[in-house]
């Protein structure tokens, strides 16, 4: 990992994955900018960070389901003084409810955030680092994305999309200096499923993941312009034989799952 004095824009980052892409990019030296919805909390994280790790951290409180909180964030992202040079799009959520039982604002409000959001800061970051001829994007994406998981339709589908997205833009980038990465984690230890009030207790302990390797892992895989990261054998092993069933043995599977 670089440990020269950059800017990072981390957004998500008050808890989860994104405090702990945070403390590690902290912890090699680069300076952040750190984006969430409450502002006490990133206060908090600010302060900690800093405390810790001597480096400079701008708060920059934003709601990204909002057109005005993404607005603020480019802003940030095309700055020239201080100049992004990796911007970890991490914010999201999820939602564990049938799709005909969840309430519409809150399906519409995943794809505001786990897409649009996405959309709008990386189009912002990549224009800029490409002026500058270097520059990171990685998009926090799921092993959701590569199967039908019929327990939580809007949000496996919203990472397909980040994953696609990514991968994609990675292949038109090429020769830029800019990279793209879509980090692809599976069940994670962080307050996410607490969040969605999701009961994931049949989840098997083999299959959890610790945030500290999800985000050592997919830092590597993205300073080295990875396309697409996929932590843990385990989960390598799961995501390549989704890639390679025949989709009605994959639907099959899935259905029986029912997550």
């Amino acid at each position: 990992m670089p440990t020269a004095s950059r800017t990072a824009l981390v957004t998500g980052a008050s808890s989860g994955l994104g405090a702990e892409f945070c403390r590690q990019l902290a912890a090699a030296g680069w300076g952040l900018v750190i984006v969430a919805r409450n502002a006490a909390r990133l206060e908090t994280t600010a302060d900690e960070l800093r405390t810790a790790h001597q480096i400079d951290v701008d708060v920059l409180p934003a709601d990204l389901a909002t057109d005005d909180g993404c607005a603020r964030v480019a802003e940030r992202l095309t700055a020239t003084e201080a100049p992004v040079e990796l911007l970890v799009n991490n914010a999201g959520i999820g939602t564990y409810q049938p799709f005909s039982e969840a309430e519409l604002t809150f399906e519409e409000q995943q794809l505001d955030l786990n897409v649009r959001a996405v959309l709008r800061l990386t189009h912002a970051a990549v224009g800029a680092m490409r002026a500058r001829g270097a520059g990171r994007v990685l998009n926090v994406s799921s092993v959701a994305g590569f199967m039908p998981r019929p327990g939580n339709v809007t949000y496996s589908a919203s990472k397909a999309w980040v994953t696609m997205f990514s991968e994609a833009l990675s292949l038109q980038l090429a020769g830029t200096g800019v990279t793209v990465t879509a980090v692809c984690p599976g069940f994670t230890h962080t307050e996410f499923h607490e969040r969605a009030a999701a009961d994931m207790s049949g989840v098997p302990q083999r299959m959890w993941l610790e945030a500290r390797d999800v985000v050592r892992e997919g830092l590597a895989d993205t300073f080295v312009g990875k396309p697409v990261s996929v932590p843990s054998r385990v989960y390598k092993t799961l995501v390549g034989a989704a890639q390679t069933l025949p989709r009605p043995v994959l639907r099959a599977i899935m259905a029986r799952r029912g997550m």
